[in-house]
């Protein structure tokens, strides 16, 4: 099942995608033709909550949909990202050792030992596909990073790798995008504690954390280390990994971070990006360049970079 967060005027609501990439189905609008309670359809979060009756029934649903033909053409624009707003989005840092290495550095065995996981704020980062990457002016280097991402489907604390796919709705596409360069305000000197903070509020950035096309349910990807991945810049392949290079697998990922945080429906983690960073070539984005990344069984999340007044 492909889930998506459909843009109707001032408001949203959820719809499906067929398995071809084609055709669109609104949730709300189905639901209140086969008289069923539309507020499941609301938003991502509330059919997420929901559980096995919301799936149940949006399955239900789309299969009527697209027997009876009801299912329409749409554009991308029209898409917002599956979960525009998560009530919490981590990521992750160095979960390829290719990536780790690809600049020089060398991997240390504390790479292998425990994963690095920061946030970025989710109600003015994400953006979905179509949306623009907005470039500030105080921004100098900015880099892409296409990444798997996991969203959570049902509340967990403290759960063991072996159970922890359990807990996952589904999958979608992140691209981290992060300033590499980050200079707002000048310092007398840089110690190792500034650098890191440069790094992460690099991160930070309205737009920086593009998602989508759509949400891929679990059912339909059993296995997320099996999944190929490709980012390109103006049509120009820059990353091409599978997610089973990853350090830490998707079930450890969890286990790790359920250890510390409660996990909620509508949660996103993005698991990592692989070789193939702007930053080893010195090529960083610009206005005009459009950014895709593709992920097998998932499909493509496409951006266009552009300049910000702001």
């Amino acid at each position: 099942m492909r889930l998506a967060t459909l843009s109707k005027g001032s408001d949203s609501c959820v719809a499906a995608i067929n398995q071809d990439g084609n055709k669109l189905i609104d949730l709300q609008q189905a639901a209140k033709e086969a008289g069923f309670p539309t507020e499941l359809f609301d938003d991502m979060i509330a059919l997420l909550e929901s559980g096995a009756e919301g799936r149940s029934l949006a399955g239900r649903l789309i299969d009527h949909g697209l027997a009876e033909g009801r299912g329409r053409a749409f554009r991308m624009e029209e898409l917002q990202a599956p979960v525009p707003c998560p009530r919490k989005l981590f990521c992750l840092a160095g979960n390829y050792l290719e990536h780790i290495e690809e600049g020089g550095g060398v991997a240390a065995p504390q790479d292998k030992e425990t994963p690095r996981i920061f946030m970025k704020p989710p109600s003015s980062t994400v953006v979905g596909p179509g949306a623009d990457i907005r470039i500030s002016p105080v921004c100098r280097a900015i880099d892409w990073e296409g990444e798997l991402a996991v969203v959570m489907g049902r509340r967990v604390k403290a759960v063991k790798a072996d159970r922890a796919l359990e807990y996952v709705a589904g999958y979608t596409i992140v691209n981290d995008v992060s300033e590499r360069d980050l200079k707002i305000w000048d310092r007398s000197e840089n110690r190792s504690e500034d650098s890191f903070f440069d790094w992460l509020n690099g991160k930070w950035y309205d737009t920086f954390a593009p998602m989508g096309p759509w949400l891929v349910t679990s059912e339909d990807i059993p296995d997320p280390q099996a999944l190929q991945l490709s980012t390109y810049v103006n049509q120009e392949r820059k990353q091409n990994c599978s997610t089973a290079q990853m350090i830490f697998p998707v079930a450890t990922i969890i286990e790790y971070l359920s250890a510390m945080v409660t996990l909620e429906p509508g949660d996103v983690i993005s698991t990592g990006t692989v070789a193939g960073v702007g930053a080893v070539s010195g090529q960083y984005l610009r206005a005009g360049d459009r950014v895709s990344v593709e992920i097998s069984e998932i499909g493509r999340l496409e951006n266009q970079v552009v300049d910000s007044p702001d």
